[in-house]
């Protein structure tokens, strides 16, 4: 089947490739393994193997099609013909009885909406492997003060543990995108720190990455002052790439204080 571009298909065709991610991911009997955008089927077969059942979110009516006749015979591979984006994992999980293993080559296009989604249902996800723009995945695991450190990181620190497993080239698909790819893998932490619970976490960081090459005294202008920066034991002079997420949350929880100094 033809990739469709709506769709931000580029099917996985390398055996080396596979054979790493599949490595990388090590899926084992009885795990909860979902697979989102499975496409042609590339890792499919082989995830359903090694853990004994699988369920797959595919959007694609011709290829959640394809797939339910090649495995017509295997009943342990269940294909949901949805959109990732609106999918119910929760259920899904209390249906498995446990978190599940989230494996997928993500289209570039609904990468970042789809990550936030699945956070949503932080206790009903044990980890996932993705398959994302090279780019994307460096923006991930970014440490402050590096050139690829920003707002994604951020917000993704306190929920993921991400690790960069590997990365892919273009050729290892079908039809070739323009730029590479890389696996990331994102354990999710099992409480969520107190800070990062603030409503008022992601207004923060969304304002000092808005304005980066602005001071905090500047672009959080409209959330704090200077003197209640400097009393989270943060410099107002500072920008926001060279801030932990840790010093973020400390600058949300002085927004909840509501007391201007």
């Amino acid at each position: 089947m033809r990739a469709r571009k709506r769709f931000g298909q580029h099917f996985l065709h390398d055996a080396g490739a596979i054979g790493r991610i599949l490595a990388a991911i090590g899926a084992r009997t009885g795990e909860a393994v979902l697979e989102i955008g499975p496409g042609r089927g590339a890792l499919t077969a082989s995830l359903l193997a090694a853990a004994g059942a699988l369920d797959v979110v595919e959007i694609d009516r011709d290829l959640a099609a394809a797939l339910r006749e090649r495995y017509a015979a295997q009943p342990a591979l269940r294909v949901h013909g949805a959109d990732a984006l609106e999918f119910d994992y929760g259920e899904l999980a209390r249906e498995r009885a446990q978190p599940l293993r989230v494996v997928g080559n993500l289209p570039y296009n609904i990468s970042t909406p789809l990550l936030f989604r699945l956070l949503s249902y932080s206790s009903s996800i044990r980890d996932m492997h993705f398959m994302l723009q090279k780019e994307v995945v460096e923006r991930i695991v970014a440490a402050p003060g590096s050139k690829t450190y920003g707002r994604l990181g951020v917000m993704l620190a306190p929920r993921v543990r991400a690790t960069r497993l590997l990365e892919v080239g273009p050729g290892a698909f079908q039809p070739p995108p323009r730029v590479w790819s890389a696996v990331v893998r994102l354990e999710v932490q099992p409480t969520l720190p107190a800070w990062a619970a603030e409503p008022n976490y992601g207004a923060i960081v969304s304002a000092a990455f808005g304005q980066r090459r602005k001071t905090l005294r500047n672009a959080l202008a409209g959330l704090l002052s200077a003197a209640q920066i400097s009393a989270a034991g943060i410099d107002p002079a500072a920008r926001a790439e060279t801030l932990a997420a840790e010093q973020f949350g400390q600058l949300a929880l002085a927004v909840a204080s509501g007391a201007r100094l």
